[in-house]
């Protein structure tokens, strides 16, 4: 992908989430980085996010990776807020130990009408993923 393939900043991108998504408040995650075909972002940690046994709950990192998937297709696309989730499939790797929550997008594909991203998420290190997902966007 090219520099020019990128519409949307890291900060124009926080704004946009925070313009769709207000009733999130401070607990919407944050946009860190994005580049063209990437992006990171990270979850504040919160103990709402717990589950049972005390790692971060699969409900918390499914929300995650579709927010990491839309941020990255918005980027790419810009403000288009009725950008949907036609898919989601995750894999748990191992529990997530309390702490932020960060996820990496990364740009399978961009179609004219799906956009494809795998999306990796951890707590502790990169190394030590929690989770992995595969997220399509239709685009309308």
């Amino acid at each position: 992908m090219s520099e020019a393939a990128l519409k949307l900043d890291a900060v124009a991108l926080n704004a946009v989430l925070a313009k769709a998504f207000p009733e999130a408040g401070a607990h919407l995650p944050e946009v860190v980085e994005a580049e063209p075909g990437r992006v990171l972002m990270r979850q504040a940690f919160a103990t709402r996010a717990l589950r049972p046994g005390g790692l971060i709950s699969g409900p918390t990192q499914m929300a995650m990776a579709d927010t990491a998937a839309y941020a990255l297709v918005l980027a790419h696309i810009g403000e288009v807020a009725m950008a949907v989730t036609t898919s989601l499939t995750i894999h748990f790797l191992r529990g997530a130990k309390p702490g932020d929550l960060y996820a990496e997008g990364a740009l399978l594909k961009l179609g004219r009408l799906i956009a494809t991203a795998d999306v990796l998420i951890w707590s502790e290190s990169r190394e030590r993923a929690c989770a992995k997902a595969t997220v399509a966007y239709a685009i309308p």
